[in-house]
């Protein structure tokens, strides 16, 4: 749910990950506080522009960020009242004194009384230190059965004024075997202004991503170019770009039996949770965060 802004103009913004959020009719009452108060605070608003190519099952509901997906991260993290660290990158959690303490690849070690995991299964097998042996042969294969699509995401920014003569907002393209789904991400908004530049966002398909996300971003942003101008030739020049990586986009197969969660260890408590447990949807972050909520209250 990553939303980059333009280095030129700040109100210029364009969503690289989550394109719009789906509500399951079989959810909606469950979660229907969170989809209602999103509403309410104008940080989701119902998606009302076309986007070609979109299957829309019985009972869905599909909703847009206005201000970008990032505003729904940025408000729970806001309410929450954590004390959020940018660029700490965890390497290793170590048991000291019946507390953890977590490593990153600079700075000094800190230690907490519990500790929650949300980044991919992957890198959580990754992770040095005794959280390495503390993991079960069981819950290691759980972890290791998890599987993530890999694509690439490629942001335009235009200057203002510029015209993208297109019916659609967005469009699922079939026949291209480096492009999936175009948006002009800030008509797919509704947020169009003479005074910002339109933004214009590219999702590879996986093959392409799988073949080639070893490779520089430089080098991938020129091939996703190539293949944007034949699928909408004649388009300006943007006057800034930003090609982003997803080695870990969707979840192909989750965890097996974990229920939203994955305790890891009980005193201290570590817990995993996010969509390696659940989907790669919204709804699936609420059901692994309201899991996640429930085996804390267990424990402490």
């Amino acid at each position: 749910m990553c939303t980059a802004c333009s280095p030129h103009a700040p109100g210029s913004t364009v969503d690289l990950g989550a394109q719009y959020i789906t509500r399951s009719p079989q959810r909606a009452g469950l979660h229907g506080r969170f989809y209602d108060e999103l509403l309410a605070l104008g940080l989701l608003k119902p998606l009302t522009s076309p986007i070609e190519g979109m299957v829309v099952k019985e009972g869905e509901c599909n909703f847009v960020a206005p201000q970008g997906v990032s505003s729904i991260i940025k408000h729970y993290l806001k309410e929450s009242g954590a004390d959020v660290c940018f660029g700490h990158r965890v390497t290793r959690v170590d048991l000291r004194d019946d507390r953890w303490e977590v490593s990153t690849e600079t700075g000094h070690p800190e230690r907490f009384d519990l500790v929650v995991f949300t980044m991919p299964a992957p890198r959580i097998l990754q992770l040095q230190g005794d959280v390495a042996n503390l993991i079960s042969e069981c819950q290691r294969r759980q972890l290791e059965s998890v599987s993530y699509s890999s694509r690439y995401a490629l942001g335009l920014f235009y200057e203002a004024g510029t015209k993208i003569d297109v019916p659609w907002a967005g469009q699922y393209i079939t026949s291209n075997p480096c492009i999936r789904f175009i948006s002009i991400d800030n008509k797919k908004r509704n947020i169009e202004s003479p005074d910002v530049g339109p933004s214009l966002v590219v999702h590879t398909t996986v093959p392409f991503g799988v073949t080639h996300m070893e490779h520089s971003t430089e080098d991938v942003q020129e091939l996703i170019l190539q293949q944007l101008e034949t699928v909408l030739p004649g388009l300006p020049r943007p006057a800034a770009t930003k090609c982003q990586r997803w080695r870990h986009s969707q979840v192909t197969n989750a965890a097996a039996n974990s229920h939203g969660q994955l305790t890891l260890h009980v005193k201290p408590f570590l817990v995993c949770g996010g969509d390696a447990f659940t989907q790669s949807n919204f709804d699936g972050c609420i059901t692994s965060a309201l899991c996640v909520v429930e085996a804390l209250k267990k424990h402490i």
